[in-house]
Protein backbone atom coordinates (compact mmCIF):
# COMPACT_ATOMS: atom_id res chain seq x y z
CA UNK A 1 0.00 0.00 0.00
CA UNK A 2 1.40 3.43 -0.96
CA UNK A 3 1.84 6.22 1.59
CA UNK A 4 -0.82 8.23 -0.28
CA UNK A 5 -3.40 5.42 -0.14
CA UNK A 6 -2.59 4.67 3.48
CA UNK A 7 -3.11 8.32 4.37
CA UNK A 8 -6.38 8.45 2.44
CA UNK A 9 -7.73 5.44 4.31
CA UNK A 10 -6.87 7.12 7.60
CA UNK A 11 -8.70 10.29 6.59
CA UNK A 12 -11.81 8.35 5.57
CA UNK A 13 -11.70 6.32 8.77
CA UNK A 14 -11.48 9.50 10.80
CA UNK A 15 -14.84 10.65 9.42
CA UNK A 16 -16.66 7.66 10.87
CA UNK A 17 -17.99 7.95 14.42
CA UNK A 18 -16.86 5.43 17.00
CA UNK A 19 -18.40 4.47 20.29
CA UNK A 20 -15.87 4.69 23.11
CA UNK A 21 -16.64 2.48 26.12
CA UNK A 22 -15.67 3.38 29.68
CA UNK A 23 -13.11 0.55 29.84
CA UNK A 24 -11.78 -2.24 27.60
CA UNK A 25 -14.39 -4.89 26.84
CA UNK A 26 -12.12 -7.64 28.17
CA UNK A 27 -9.10 -7.91 30.43
CA UNK A 28 -5.61 -8.10 28.98
CA UNK A 29 -2.40 -9.16 30.66
CA UNK A 30 1.11 -8.35 29.56
CA UNK A 31 3.12 -11.58 29.72
CA UNK A 32 6.68 -10.33 29.96
CA UNK A 33 8.78 -9.18 32.92
CA UNK A 34 9.99 -5.63 33.34
CA UNK A 35 13.26 -4.43 34.84
CA UNK A 36 13.03 -2.90 38.30
CA UNK A 37 16.40 -1.14 37.89
CA UNK A 38 15.06 0.66 34.82
CA UNK A 39 11.89 1.38 36.81
CA UNK A 40 13.93 3.16 39.49
CA UNK A 41 15.61 5.24 36.78
CA UNK A 42 12.19 6.31 35.52
CA UNK A 43 11.31 7.53 39.01
CA UNK A 44 14.47 9.65 38.82
CA UNK A 45 13.47 11.09 35.43
CA UNK A 46 15.58 8.88 33.16
CA UNK A 47 14.48 6.33 30.58
CA UNK A 48 16.82 3.59 29.39
CA UNK A 49 16.12 1.71 26.19
CA UNK A 50 18.59 -0.66 24.50
CA UNK A 51 21.41 0.78 26.57
CA UNK A 52 20.68 4.43 25.75
CA UNK A 53 19.65 6.64 28.67
CA UNK A 54 17.89 9.98 28.12
CA UNK A 55 15.73 12.24 30.32
CA UNK A 56 12.00 11.53 30.50
CA UNK A 57 10.17 13.99 32.71
CA UNK A 58 6.75 15.60 33.03
CA UNK A 59 6.20 19.26 32.18
CA UNK A 60 6.52 20.37 35.79
CA UNK A 61 10.03 18.84 35.89
CA UNK A 62 11.20 20.25 32.57
CA UNK A 63 9.13 18.25 30.09
CA UNK A 64 11.88 16.23 28.42
CA UNK A 65 11.55 13.10 26.33
CA UNK A 66 8.63 13.56 23.95
CA UNK A 67 9.99 16.04 21.44
CA UNK A 68 12.11 15.69 18.32
CA UNK A 69 15.37 16.82 19.93
CA UNK A 70 15.04 14.37 22.84
CA UNK A 71 17.01 11.51 21.30
CA UNK A 72 17.40 9.23 18.31
CA UNK A 73 14.27 8.15 16.41
CA UNK A 74 14.57 4.60 17.79
CA UNK A 75 14.81 5.82 21.40
CA UNK A 76 11.89 8.21 20.89
CA UNK A 77 9.83 5.45 19.30
CA UNK A 78 10.31 3.34 22.43
CA UNK A 79 9.31 6.23 24.68
CA UNK A 80 6.18 7.03 22.66
CA UNK A 81 5.27 3.33 22.58
CA UNK A 82 5.16 3.23 26.40
CA UNK A 83 7.62 0.30 26.45
CA UNK A 84 8.69 1.55 29.89
CA UNK A 85 5.37 0.61 31.53
CA UNK A 86 6.71 -2.90 32.23
CA UNK A 87 9.61 -1.46 34.19
CA UNK A 88 7.40 0.65 36.44
CA UNK A 89 5.07 -2.30 36.93
CA UNK A 90 8.09 -4.39 37.98
CA UNK A 91 8.54 -2.06 40.97
CA UNK A 92 5.01 -2.84 42.16
CA UNK A 93 4.70 0.32 44.27
CA UNK A 94 2.11 3.07 44.47
CA UNK A 95 4.83 5.54 43.55
CA UNK A 96 5.53 3.62 40.34
CA UNK A 97 1.82 3.52 39.49
CA UNK A 98 1.45 7.26 40.06
CA UNK A 99 4.55 7.95 37.96
CA UNK A 100 3.07 5.92 35.13
CA UNK A 101 -0.13 7.97 35.29
CA UNK A 102 1.76 11.25 35.46
CA UNK A 103 3.80 10.36 32.40
CA UNK A 104 0.71 9.19 30.51
CA UNK A 105 -1.13 12.42 31.37
CA UNK A 106 1.90 14.45 30.27
CA UNK A 107 2.12 12.51 27.01
CA UNK A 108 -1.56 13.16 26.26
CA UNK A 109 -1.00 16.89 26.81
CA UNK A 110 2.45 17.38 25.27
CA UNK A 111 3.58 14.30 23.38
CA UNK A 112 0.55 12.92 21.56
CA UNK A 113 0.88 15.42 18.73
CA UNK A 114 4.42 14.39 17.81
CA UNK A 115 4.67 12.80 14.36
CA UNK A 116 6.52 9.76 15.62
CA UNK A 117 3.63 8.98 18.00
CA UNK A 118 1.40 8.29 14.99
CA UNK A 119 3.84 5.90 13.27
CA UNK A 120 1.99 2.57 12.94
CA UNK A 121 4.63 0.50 14.76
CA UNK A 122 4.70 3.05 17.61
CA UNK A 123 0.92 3.41 17.88
CA UNK A 124 0.46 -0.35 17.77
CA UNK A 125 3.02 -0.95 20.51
CA UNK A 126 1.43 1.79 22.62
CA UNK A 127 -2.04 0.25 22.31
CA UNK A 128 -0.65 -3.12 23.36
CA UNK A 129 1.15 -1.54 26.31
CA UNK A 130 -1.90 0.38 27.54
CA UNK A 131 -4.19 -2.64 27.28
CA UNK A 132 -1.65 -5.07 28.71
CA UNK A 133 -1.12 -2.81 31.73
CA UNK A 134 -4.64 -1.47 32.12
CA UNK A 135 -5.06 -2.74 35.68
CA UNK A 136 -1.73 -1.21 36.69
CA UNK A 137 -2.13 2.05 34.81
CA UNK A 138 -5.79 2.97 34.76
CA UNK A 139 -8.21 0.60 36.51
CA UNK A 140 -8.19 2.53 39.79
CA UNK A 141 -7.47 5.97 38.32
CA UNK A 142 -9.85 8.91 38.18
CA UNK A 143 -12.65 8.80 35.63
CA UNK A 144 -11.21 11.71 33.62
CA UNK A 145 -7.86 9.94 33.18
CA UNK A 146 -9.45 6.66 32.11
CA UNK A 147 -11.76 8.47 29.70
CA UNK A 148 -8.86 10.37 28.11
CA UNK A 149 -6.92 7.13 27.62
CA UNK A 150 -9.90 5.32 26.09
CA UNK A 151 -10.65 8.18 23.70
CA UNK A 152 -7.06 8.31 22.50
CA UNK A 153 -6.94 4.51 22.28
CA UNK A 154 -10.02 4.51 20.04
CA UNK A 155 -8.65 7.28 17.84
CA UNK A 156 -5.31 5.54 17.40
CA UNK A 157 -6.93 2.19 16.72
CA UNK A 158 -9.25 3.61 14.08
CA UNK A 159 -6.40 5.14 12.08
CA UNK A 160 -4.10 2.18 12.62
CA UNK A 161 -6.54 -0.49 11.46
CA UNK A 162 -7.54 1.59 8.45
CA UNK A 163 -3.90 1.89 7.34
CA UNK A 164 -3.04 -1.80 7.69
CA UNK A 165 -0.87 -3.47 6.52
CA UNK A 166 1.80 -1.41 8.28
CA UNK A 167 4.34 0.65 6.37
CA UNK A 168 7.36 -1.12 7.87
CA UNK A 169 8.95 -4.07 6.09
CA UNK A 170 10.22 -5.32 9.43
CA UNK A 171 8.88 -6.44 12.80
CA UNK A 172 7.27 -3.05 13.35
CA UNK A 173 4.50 -4.08 10.95
CA UNK A 174 3.70 -7.07 13.15
CA UNK A 175 3.67 -4.85 16.26
CA UNK A 176 1.23 -2.52 14.47
CA UNK A 177 -1.08 -5.39 13.55
CA UNK A 178 -0.95 -6.84 17.08
CA UNK A 179 -1.87 -3.47 18.62
CA UNK A 180 -4.65 -2.90 16.11
CA UNK A 181 -6.13 -6.33 16.82
CA UNK A 182 -5.91 -5.87 20.60
CA UNK A 183 -7.66 -2.51 20.40
CA UNK A 184 -10.32 -3.88 18.04
CA UNK A 185 -11.14 -6.60 20.58
CA UNK A 186 -11.08 -4.09 23.45
CA UNK A 187 -13.55 -1.84 21.61
CA UNK A 188 -15.76 -4.69 20.31
CA UNK A 189 -15.32 -3.45 16.74
CA UNK A 190 -16.19 -6.53 14.70
CA UNK A 191 -15.34 -4.98 11.32
CA UNK A 192 -11.90 -4.01 12.58
CA UNK A 193 -11.33 -7.48 13.98
CA UNK A 194 -12.27 -9.01 10.64
CA UNK A 195 -9.86 -6.71 8.80
CA UNK A 196 -6.98 -7.60 11.14
CA UNK A 197 -7.68 -11.31 10.77
CA UNK A 198 -7.70 -11.02 6.96
CA UNK A 199 -4.26 -9.41 7.00
CA UNK A 200 -2.73 -11.58 9.74
CA UNK A 201 -1.81 -14.68 7.67
CA UNK A 202 0.10 -12.78 4.99
CA UNK A 203 1.89 -10.66 7.60
CA UNK A 204 2.97 -13.75 9.52
CA UNK A 205 4.35 -15.32 6.34
CA UNK A 206 6.18 -12.08 5.53
CA UNK A 207 7.72 -11.92 9.00
CA UNK A 208 8.77 -15.54 9.57
CA UNK A 209 10.92 -17.15 6.88
CA UNK A 210 10.36 -20.78 5.86
CA UNK A 211 13.33 -21.84 8.02
CA UNK A 212 11.79 -20.12 11.08
CA UNK A 213 14.15 -17.15 11.20
CA UNK A 214 12.92 -13.57 11.12
CA UNK A 215 13.03 -11.44 7.97
CA UNK A 216 15.46 -9.01 9.69
CA UNK A 217 18.06 -11.79 10.27
CA UNK A 218 18.32 -10.74 13.89
CA UNK A 219 18.06 -13.13 16.86
CA UNK A 220 16.71 -10.27 18.96
CA UNK A 221 13.98 -9.39 16.47
CA UNK A 222 13.10 -13.07 16.14
CA UNK A 223 12.61 -13.24 19.92
CA UNK A 224 10.34 -10.17 19.82
CA UNK A 225 8.39 -11.56 16.86
CA UNK A 226 7.80 -14.83 18.73
CA UNK A 227 6.55 -12.78 21.69
CA UNK A 228 4.19 -10.94 19.34
CA UNK A 229 2.84 -14.19 17.94
CA UNK A 230 2.28 -15.61 21.43
CA UNK A 231 0.38 -12.48 22.45
CA UNK A 232 -1.77 -12.62 19.31
CA UNK A 233 -2.53 -16.32 19.91
CA UNK A 234 -3.53 -15.67 23.53
CA UNK A 235 -5.58 -12.63 22.55
CA UNK A 236 -7.58 -14.58 19.96
CA UNK A 237 -8.09 -17.50 22.33
CA UNK A 238 -9.28 -15.21 25.12
CA UNK A 239 -11.71 -13.49 22.77
CA UNK A 240 -13.10 -16.77 21.52
CA UNK A 241 -11.77 -16.18 18.00
CA UNK A 242 -10.22 -18.83 15.78
CA UNK A 243 -6.56 -18.27 15.04
CA UNK A 244 -5.44 -18.88 11.43
CA UNK A 245 -3.32 -22.01 11.02
CA UNK A 246 -0.44 -19.82 9.88
CA UNK A 247 -0.01 -18.67 13.49
CA UNK A 248 0.64 -22.08 15.02
CA UNK A 249 2.79 -23.15 12.07
CA UNK A 250 4.91 -19.99 12.36
CA UNK A 251 5.49 -20.61 16.08
CA UNK A 252 6.45 -24.21 15.32
CA UNK A 253 9.08 -22.93 12.85
CA UNK A 254 10.31 -19.95 14.83
CA UNK A 255 10.95 -21.60 18.21
CA UNK A 256 13.57 -24.09 16.94
CA UNK A 257 15.17 -21.30 14.90
CA UNK A 258 15.45 -19.23 18.07
CA UNK A 259 17.25 -22.13 19.73
CA UNK A 260 19.92 -22.09 17.02
CA UNK A 261 21.04 -18.69 18.33
CA UNK A 262 21.32 -19.79 21.99
CA UNK A 263 24.75 -20.10 23.56
CA UNK A 264 25.54 -22.55 26.34
CA UNK A 265 24.54 -19.93 28.93
CA UNK A 266 21.03 -19.79 27.41
CA UNK A 267 21.34 -16.27 26.03
CA UNK A 268 21.34 -15.18 22.39
CA UNK A 269 24.22 -14.56 20.02
CA UNK A 270 24.66 -10.88 19.23
CA UNK A 271 24.08 -10.48 15.50
CA UNK A 272 22.42 -7.59 13.66
CA UNK A 273 21.21 -5.30 16.41
CA UNK A 274 20.71 -7.99 19.04
CA UNK A 275 21.37 -7.20 22.69
CA UNK A 276 21.32 -10.47 24.61
CA UNK A 277 18.18 -10.42 26.81
CA UNK A 278 19.45 -13.25 29.04
CA UNK A 279 18.48 -16.87 29.43
CA UNK A 280 15.47 -16.28 31.71
CA UNK A 281 13.48 -14.34 29.13
CA UNK A 282 14.36 -16.74 26.32
CA UNK A 283 13.25 -19.66 28.51
CA UNK A 284 9.98 -17.90 29.31
CA UNK A 285 9.25 -17.15 25.66
CA UNK A 286 9.94 -20.73 24.60
CA UNK A 287 7.73 -22.01 27.42
CA UNK A 288 4.87 -19.63 26.61
CA UNK A 289 5.22 -20.54 22.95
CA UNK A 290 4.83 -24.22 23.82
CA UNK A 291 7.96 -24.68 21.74
CA UNK A 292 8.94 -28.07 20.49
CA UNK A 293 11.89 -29.21 18.41
CA UNK A 294 15.65 -29.06 18.82
CA UNK A 295 17.89 -26.33 17.48
CA UNK A 296 18.54 -26.85 13.76
CA UNK A 297 22.11 -26.82 12.45
CA UNK A 298 21.29 -24.64 9.45
CA UNK A 299 18.90 -21.76 8.74
CA UNK A 300 19.14 -21.89 4.97
CA UNK A 301 16.98 -18.86 4.10
CA UNK A 302 18.39 -16.59 6.79
CA UNK A 303 21.95 -17.85 6.32
CA UNK A 304 23.13 -18.96 9.77
CA UNK A 305 25.00 -22.14 10.71
CA UNK A 306 25.60 -23.87 14.01
CA UNK A 307 28.66 -26.10 14.50
CA UNK A 308 28.64 -28.07 17.74
CA UNK A 309 30.90 -30.81 19.09
CA UNK A 310 31.55 -31.74 22.71
CA UNK A 311 31.06 -28.59 24.77
CA UNK A 312 32.09 -26.24 21.93
CA UNK A 313 29.54 -24.26 19.93
CA UNK A 314 30.10 -21.99 16.91
CA UNK A 315 27.29 -19.78 15.53
CA UNK A 316 28.18 -18.21 12.17
CA UNK A 317 26.54 -15.56 9.98
CA UNK A 318 26.90 -16.85 6.41
CA UNK A 319 23.96 -15.17 4.67
CA UNK A 320 23.36 -11.94 2.72
CA UNK A 321 21.67 -8.94 4.37
CA UNK A 322 17.89 -8.66 3.87
CA UNK A 323 16.25 -6.39 1.33
CA UNK A 324 16.58 -2.69 2.03
CA UNK A 325 16.99 0.56 0.14
CA UNK A 326 13.63 1.82 1.38
CA UNK A 327 13.18 5.52 2.14
CA UNK A 328 12.42 6.32 5.81
CA UNK A 329 8.80 6.83 6.82
CA UNK A 330 7.49 10.38 7.35
CA UNK A 331 8.12 9.78 11.06
CA UNK A 332 11.84 9.38 10.38
CA UNK A 333 11.81 5.69 11.32
CA UNK A 334 13.52 3.28 8.90
CA UNK A 335 11.22 0.99 6.93
CA UNK A 336 13.52 -1.67 5.47
CA UNK A 337 14.24 -5.09 6.95
CA UNK A 338 17.90 -4.02 7.11
CA UNK A 339 17.15 -1.17 9.56
CA UNK A 340 19.34 -2.64 12.35
CA UNK A 341 21.62 -4.75 10.17
CA UNK A 342 25.36 -4.84 10.81
CA UNK A 343 28.30 -5.15 8.42
CA UNK A 344 29.34 -8.42 10.05
CA UNK A 345 29.06 -10.95 7.22
CA UNK A 346 30.97 -14.21 7.94
CA UNK A 347 31.35 -13.21 11.59
CA UNK A 348 30.96 -15.89 14.25
CA UNK A 349 30.59 -16.36 17.99
CA UNK A 350 31.94 -19.26 20.02
CA UNK A 351 31.15 -20.61 23.47
CA UNK A 352 32.49 -23.52 25.51
CA UNK A 353 29.90 -24.89 27.89
CA UNK A 354 28.41 -21.89 29.67
CA UNK A 355 31.42 -19.68 28.89
CA UNK A 356 31.33 -17.35 25.91
CA UNK A 357 34.77 -17.04 24.36
CA UNK A 358 34.58 -15.26 20.97
CA UNK A 359 31.81 -12.70 20.51
CA UNK A 360 30.68 -9.74 18.45
CA UNK A 361 30.79 -6.37 20.21
CA UNK A 362 27.02 -6.00 20.46
CA UNK A 363 24.61 -3.24 19.50
CA UNK A 364 23.24 0.14 20.53
CA UNK A 365 20.36 0.67 18.06
CA UNK A 366 18.85 3.53 20.07
CA UNK A 367 22.10 5.49 20.37
CA UNK A 368 23.09 8.51 18.31
CA UNK A 369 24.63 7.72 14.93
CA UNK A 370 28.37 7.65 15.67
CA UNK A 371 28.28 5.15 18.55
CA UNK A 372 25.50 3.10 16.96
CA UNK A 373 27.43 2.74 13.69
CA UNK A 374 30.74 1.98 15.41
CA UNK A 375 29.07 -1.18 16.73
CA UNK A 376 27.55 -1.93 13.33
CA UNK A 377 30.94 -1.73 11.62
CA UNK A 378 32.76 -4.81 10.33
CA UNK A 379 35.60 -4.15 12.80
CA UNK A 380 33.16 -4.71 15.69
CA UNK A 381 32.61 -8.31 14.57
CA UNK A 382 34.74 -11.43 14.68
CA UNK A 383 35.52 -11.49 10.98
CA UNK A 384 37.93 -10.10 8.36
CA UNK A 385 38.20 -6.36 7.63
CA UNK A 386 39.75 -5.50 4.28
CA UNK A 387 41.60 -2.19 3.96
CA UNK A 388 39.76 -0.75 7.01
CA UNK A 389 36.52 -0.83 4.98
CA UNK A 390 33.11 -2.11 6.01
CA UNK A 391 31.81 -5.09 4.06
CA UNK A 392 28.45 -3.28 3.90
CA UNK A 393 27.92 0.46 3.65
CA UNK A 394 26.26 1.78 6.81
CA UNK A 395 23.43 4.25 6.33
CA UNK A 396 20.96 5.88 8.68
CA UNK A 397 18.06 3.91 7.22
CA UNK A 398 19.92 0.58 6.89
CA UNK A 399 22.59 -0.52 4.42
CA UNK A 400 23.75 0.80 1.06
CA UNK A 401 26.38 -1.27 -0.73
CA UNK A 402 26.26 -4.79 0.66
CA UNK A 403 27.27 -8.39 -0.06
CA UNK A 404 24.95 -9.93 -2.61
CA UNK A 405 26.57 -13.29 -3.28
CA UNK A 406 27.08 -15.03 0.06
CA UNK A 407 27.69 -18.75 -0.24
CA UNK A 408 28.21 -21.49 2.32
CA UNK A 409 28.93 -25.19 2.06
CA UNK A 410 28.99 -27.55 5.00
CA UNK A 411 30.45 -31.03 5.31
CA UNK A 412 30.65 -33.55 8.13
CA UNK A 413 32.62 -36.76 8.57
CA UNK A 414 33.17 -38.90 11.66
CA UNK A 415 31.84 -36.15 13.92
CA UNK A 416 34.14 -33.43 12.53
CA UNK A 417 32.54 -30.45 10.75
CA UNK A 418 33.73 -28.11 7.99
CA UNK A 419 32.19 -24.82 6.90
CA UNK A 420 33.39 -23.05 3.75
CA UNK A 421 31.80 -19.63 3.19
CA UNK A 422 32.44 -16.55 1.09
CA UNK A 423 30.99 -13.11 0.38
CA UNK A 424 31.47 -10.44 -2.27
CA UNK A 425 30.98 -7.35 -0.11
CA UNK A 426 34.38 -6.04 -1.21
CA UNK A 427 33.81 -6.53 -4.93
CA UNK A 428 33.50 -2.76 -5.36
CA UNK A 429 36.62 -0.80 -4.51
CA UNK A 430 39.15 -3.49 -3.56
CA UNK A 431 37.52 -5.91 -6.02
CA UNK A 432 37.99 -8.87 -3.69
CA UNK A 433 36.16 -11.88 -2.27
CA UNK A 434 36.47 -12.89 1.40
CA UNK A 435 36.50 -16.65 1.97
CA UNK A 436 36.43 -18.19 5.44
CA UNK A 437 36.97 -21.88 6.18
CA UNK A 438 36.24 -23.33 9.60
CA UNK A 439 36.96 -26.83 10.90
CA UNK A 440 35.68 -28.14 14.25
CA UNK A 441 37.06 -31.47 15.45
CA UNK A 442 34.79 -34.26 16.62
CA UNK A 443 35.77 -33.62 20.25
CA UNK A 444 35.15 -29.87 20.02
CA UNK A 445 38.65 -29.24 21.43
CA UNK A 446 40.13 -27.97 18.16
CA UNK A 447 38.79 -25.16 15.95
CA UNK A 448 40.85 -24.32 12.86
CA UNK A 449 40.29 -21.44 10.49
CA UNK A 450 41.56 -19.87 7.32
CA UNK A 451 40.63 -16.40 6.11
CA UNK A 452 41.52 -15.78 2.48
CA UNK A 453 41.12 -12.80 0.16
CA UNK A 454 40.78 -13.49 -3.55
CA UNK A 455 41.53 -10.78 -6.08
CA UNK A 456 44.29 -8.72 -7.69
CA UNK A 457 46.45 -6.00 -6.10
CA UNK A 458 45.21 -7.00 -2.67
CA UNK A 459 45.42 -4.41 0.12
CA UNK A 460 46.24 -5.34 3.70
CA UNK A 461 43.60 -6.77 5.98
CA UNK A 462 42.92 -7.61 9.61
CA UNK A 463 41.07 -10.55 11.13
CA UNK A 464 39.50 -9.77 14.50
CA UNK A 465 38.37 -12.09 17.28
CA UNK A 466 36.57 -10.16 20.02
CA UNK A 467 36.74 -11.87 23.40
CA UNK A 468 34.05 -11.99 26.06
CA UNK A 469 34.94 -9.81 29.10
CA UNK A 470 35.17 -12.96 31.24
CA UNK A 471 38.11 -14.24 29.16
CA UNK A 472 41.67 -13.34 30.23
CA UNK A 473 44.09 -13.13 27.30
CA UNK A 474 47.89 -13.37 27.61
CA UNK A 475 49.99 -12.76 24.51
CA UNK A 476 53.04 -15.01 24.03
CA UNK A 477 54.71 -13.03 21.24
CA UNK A 478 57.72 -15.26 20.71
CA UNK A 479 55.46 -18.26 20.16
CA UNK A 480 52.80 -16.40 18.11
CA UNK A 481 50.17 -17.61 20.56
CA UNK A 482 47.61 -16.15 22.95
CA UNK A 483 46.72 -18.04 26.11
CA UNK A 484 43.04 -17.70 27.00
CA UNK A 485 41.59 -18.44 30.42
CA UNK A 486 37.83 -18.84 30.66
CA UNK A 487 35.67 -18.06 33.72
CA UNK A 488 35.30 -21.79 34.38
CA UNK A 489 39.08 -22.07 34.68
CA UNK A 490 39.54 -23.90 31.37
CA UNK A 491 42.50 -22.80 29.25
CA UNK A 492 42.60 -22.46 25.49
CA UNK A 493 45.39 -21.48 23.14
CA UNK A 494 45.11 -19.35 19.98
CA UNK A 495 47.91 -19.52 17.42
CA UNK A 496 48.44 -18.30 13.87
CA UNK A 497 50.73 -18.22 10.87
CA UNK A 498 51.39 -15.65 8.10
CA UNK A 499 50.12 -12.71 10.13
CA UNK A 500 51.18 -10.32 12.86
CA UNK A 501 49.47 -11.27 16.14
CA UNK A 502 48.35 -8.72 18.74
CA UNK A 503 45.95 -8.35 21.65
CA UNK A 504 44.10 -5.01 21.63
CA UNK A 505 41.35 -3.30 23.56
CA UNK A 506 37.71 -3.88 22.66
CA UNK A 507 34.24 -3.36 24.09
CA UNK A 508 31.32 -5.70 24.79
CA UNK A 509 27.72 -4.49 24.92
CA UNK A 510 25.75 -7.32 26.51
CA UNK A 511 23.97 -5.01 28.91
CA UNK A 512 26.18 -2.27 30.28
CA UNK A 513 29.22 -1.52 28.13
CA UNK A 514 32.28 -3.40 29.41
CA UNK A 515 35.92 -3.27 28.47
CA UNK A 516 37.36 -6.41 26.95
CA UNK A 517 40.09 -7.58 24.57
CA UNK A 518 40.36 -8.73 20.99
CA UNK A 519 42.88 -10.85 19.14
CA UNK A 520 43.94 -9.12 15.92
CA UNK A 521 45.74 -10.76 13.02
CA UNK A 522 47.24 -8.18 10.64
CA UNK A 523 48.31 -9.15 7.12
CA UNK A 524 50.33 -6.94 4.78
CA UNK A 525 49.25 -5.96 1.27
CA UNK A 526 49.52 -8.85 -1.13
CA UNK A 527 48.84 -11.52 1.50
CA UNK A 528 46.29 -14.00 0.22
CA UNK A 529 45.38 -15.86 3.41
CA UNK A 530 46.04 -16.30 7.11
CA UNK A 531 45.54 -19.46 9.10
CA UNK A 532 44.73 -19.74 12.77
CA UNK A 533 43.78 -22.35 15.34
CA UNK A 534 42.05 -22.35 18.71
CA UNK A 535 42.54 -25.44 20.85
CA UNK A 536 41.99 -26.54 24.42
CA UNK A 537 45.35 -26.11 26.14
CA UNK A 538 45.23 -29.49 27.87
CA UNK A 539 44.62 -31.31 24.59
CA UNK A 540 47.48 -30.92 22.06
CA UNK A 541 46.06 -30.06 18.68
CA UNK A 542 47.33 -32.40 15.95
CA UNK A 543 49.11 -30.42 13.26
CA UNK A 544 50.53 -32.75 10.63
CA UNK A 545 51.38 -29.87 8.27
CA UNK A 546 53.33 -27.95 10.89
CA UNK A 547 51.04 -24.94 10.39
CA UNK A 548 48.04 -23.60 12.25
CA UNK A 549 45.64 -23.90 9.33
CA UNK A 550 42.44 -25.90 9.10
CA UNK A 551 42.50 -29.58 8.42
CA UNK A 552 41.73 -30.32 4.75
CA UNK A 553 38.09 -30.94 3.94
CA UNK A 554 37.30 -34.49 2.88
CA UNK A 555 36.77 -34.85 -0.86
CA UNK A 556 33.93 -37.30 -0.38
CA UNK A 557 32.43 -36.09 2.91
CA UNK A 558 28.67 -35.88 3.09
CA UNK A 559 27.20 -32.45 2.50
CA UNK A 560 24.85 -31.19 5.19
Amino acid sequence: MSDWLRGARRVVAGLKPIKVPEAPARAFRDLWPGDAARGHRLLRGECEFAGTVRPLTVQAEGGQGWHEDSGSPIWRAAVHSFAWLRDLRALGTDGARLRARDLATDWLAHGAGEGIAAAPEVAGARLSAWLGHWDFLAATAEDAFRRALMVRLAQDARGLVAALPGEGRHRGALAALKGGLAASVALNEEAWIARCLRILPSEIERQILPDGAHVERSPGQLLLAVQDLIEIRNLLHGAGLEAPPHLGLALDRAAPALRLFRHGDGGLAQFNGTRDPGAALVDLVLTQGQARGRAPLILSEAGFQRLQAGRTLVIADVGPPPAGRVAPAPSGLPRGADRFHHAGTLGFELSVGRDRLIVNCGAAPAAEGEWRDALRATAAHSTLVLSDTNSSELREEGLGRRPEAVEAERQEANGAQWLDASHDGYRRGPGAIHRRRLYLSESGDDLRGEDAVEGENLPGFAVRFHLHPGVVASLQEEEKTVQLRLPSGASWRFRTSRAKLAVEDSVFIGGEARRTSQIVLTAEAGTQSVQWALSRATVPAPDPTGQAGPAPAPSDGPAA
